[in-house]
């Protein structure tokens, strides 16, 4: 049997076009033509299961092969095969009516999956790399006869009598020149390993070897040959596709081994399985983030039927849950999809709003079950949940109950109790309570201090979620504000109807005023002269809160919080009026005193805040030094 015939396009321009389309994704090729080798061998599996192939199914493994001389790349199946008019059928009748719709759709298409996807053009990604394209094939029906497909990536192909003894399909590509890359071990390799590593078929690439023994040499000494062994390079059957009754914790770990084999131990993990009113399964790890957001992005895998999609599954899953590890499989996300498919489909939104409302369910389980383990863990758990709480509300819902707050004791509280803590002693004349809080314990100590000292509780909110969360607390808290501890002295941050009289008359604080502008010489440093208690600080040294946390928000990518990022630092020098340094210095008769006594009590503060640096730190030690003389 031979027979000539053109596949049915209708068009002679249509293989250029789609080859030069697809050429920039090329390596999905090899995704495409494996995956159409599990699809047989699973009808086959199927088929066998229903009684309708009485044959034995037997070794079913999915062969590839190279050779770097003859430029061929071969992928061998045992599955169901296909008979000559079969060939015909699925190969030479491309899935759309003609070259018109196609062009129409093309202008649209974005990139190649969608493409392959909407024209179920699998097959024929095969032309991307290869100039000839051959089919050996034989059908699992009895009495099959084999068969043999040519085409040349033109519109004419050759079919005929094959060579194929046993049931299966062989494709064979002979690579243009273009594609040399893929008749490399290392490159295959590396497409295998991320497209086909879990696929439920196994898969043998390459050859490996182990030595054997192999009698004795004539000194009696034991010999050895080598001998070759199957390479599988996938594992069939990977955690997410097993019940949770069937694994352990050691499975679970194994597992994410395999996915990340240098990363950390996770802190806990999720396993999905649903199939009503979507089918999703999957395995999703709570990583150890500490604080970097950006490295920890892009580590879900997305798969379908086990066939590896993608790792930028930003359009299935929540902006806060791509901090999470693990793999996520569903067949109602296609293998071949695009943005604006997942952007828009139905399903996609369901599975998104599904993971959510697991991943608060779970959180909340483990706060109510083990709290002390929770707490231990808040330090990397934190930073997921305050980001899911500023980016979802429906996740920040379920939050609200599992979120804590650490102070600098080290205690943790929900938000709920430690409303409950600071109510009262926190409560300013205007009746709105105060939280205050900490970023650096190192640089904010002498504030962190002076507030513990009064009898006030100062929280840690170090991350760089804290900025947003901030605001987060403020807009949902009832008649509450958050305040850094080192952005106003003491007592305007938390006024009370008590506030302390300035001992100071007009004049005086007018001549304080003027000596410490003078000593100071800095247009970003407002001095005011403060009536604050007599044992506090001489001098303090801080930022508006409004403005520091604008800043801190541009600096951590806050969108439209650019304006503030380009701004100078600006610091308000509060300079305590009723301190009997500031008295000291006022009374002097020694005008150089005074100015070094100044000099020195602002030095001081700009040291407690860690802004004394450079050649402004070598003269206040000389200063001290000549003082202490």
């Amino acid at each position: 049997m031979q027979e000539k015939g053109n596949i049915s396009i209708h068009t002679e321009n249509i293989f250029p076009v789609i080859k030069k389309f697809l050429y920039s994704d090329n390596e999905i090729f090899l995704r495409e033509l494996v995956s159409n080798a599990v699809d047989a061998t699973q009808k086959l599996k199927r088929l066998a299961s229903l009684g309708q192939y009485q044959g034995e199914v037997g070794d079913v493994t999915i062969n590839i092969s190279f050779d770097e001389q003859a430029k061929t790349i071969t992928i061998s199946d045992k599955g169901i095969g296909m008979t000559a008019e079969e060939v015909k059928k699925y190969i030479n009748q491309i899935a759309f009516s003609g070259a018109t719709e196609f062009m129409e759709k093309f202008k649209e298409a974005k990139d190649a999956n969608e493409i392959i996807g909407r024209f179920g053009l699998g097959f024929y990604s095969a032309f991307m790399v290869a100039d000839k394209v051959e089919i050996q094939t034989l059908s699992y029906q009895e009495g099959a006869q084999a068969a043999k497909w040519v085409c040349d990536g033109s519109t004419s192909y050759e079919i005929s009598d094959g060579n194929k003894t046993e049931r299966g399909t062989d494709i064979i590509l002979y690579i243009n020149q273009e594609a040399e890359e893929f008749l490399n071990k290392s490159r295959l390799e590396e497409i295998l390993n991320k497209y086909c590593r879990f696929l439920p078929v196994p898969i043998k690439f390459g050859t490996k070897t182990k030595s054997e023994p192999d009698g004795e040499d004539e000194e009696g000494k034991p010999k050895y040959k080598s001998v070759e062994e199957d390479n599988i390079i996938n594992n069939t059957s990977p955690a997410w596709t097993k019940s949770p009754a069937e694994l352990k914790d050691e499975d679970y770990l194994a597992f994410y081994r395999e996915l990340y084999p240098f990363a950390e131990e996770p802190l806990f993990w999720i396993h999905l399985n649903v199939d009503y009113p979507f089918n999703l399964t999957g395995v999703l790890y709570f990583p150890k983030i500490k604080n970097d957001f950006d490295i920890q992005r892009n580590k879900i895998k997305l798969f379908s039927r086990q066939v590896f999609i993608t790792d930028e599954v930003k359009d299935i899953v929540p902006e806060f849950l791509m901090l999470l590890h693990g793999v996520i499989d569903s067949p109602d996300i296609p293998l071949n999809v695009s943005r604006s498919f997942l952007q828009a489909d139905s399903n996609v939104k369901r599975i998104s709003n599904y993971i959510t409302k697991k991943v608060a369910d779970k959180l909340n389980e483990l706060f109510k079950s083990e709290r002390k383990s929770f707490e231990e863990k808040w330090k990397d758990i934190g930073l997921f949940v305050k980001y899911g709480m500023v980016s979802e509300d429906k996740f920040a819902e379920k939050a609200n109950d599992f979120a804590l707050l650490q102070n600098f004791d080290k205690e943790f509280y929900t938000l709920k109790e430690y409303a409950e803590k600071v109510k009262d002693l926190q409560k300013d004349k205007n009746d709105q309570i105060i939280y205050l809080y900490a970023t650096d314990a190192a640089k904010q100590d002498s504030f962190i201090s002076a507030a513990k000292n009064k009898g006030y509780d100062v929280l840690l909110l170090d991350s760089p979620i804290d900025g947003h969360f901030v605001n987060y607390l403020e807009q949902k808290a009832e008649k509450t504000q958050l305040k850094r501890v080192d952005s106003d002295v003491l007592d305007k941050l938390i006024q009370k109807e008590e506030d302390a009289k300035l001992e100071l008359s007009e004049e005086e604080s007018n001549n304080v005023k003027a000596l410490f502008e003078n000593a100071i010489k800095k247009d970003n440093m407002q001095v005011e002269v403060a009536a604050l208690a007599s044992d506090e600080m001489p001098v303090t040294v801080t930022m508006d809160e409004f403005m520091r946390r604008m800043k801190d928000m541009a600096q951590n990518g806050g969108g439209g919080m650019n304006f503030y990022g380009s701004l100078p630092d600006n610091y308000k020098v509060s300079v305590n009026g009723n301190h009997p340094l500031i008295k000291r210095i006022l009374t002097s008769a020694d005008d150089t005193e005074k100015e070094n006594l100044a000099k020195q009590a602002f030095d001081l503060a700009l040291l407690s805040r860690g802004l004394l640096t450079g050649a402004d730190l070598t003269n206040f030690v000389k200063r001290s030094v000549s003082l202490i003389d």
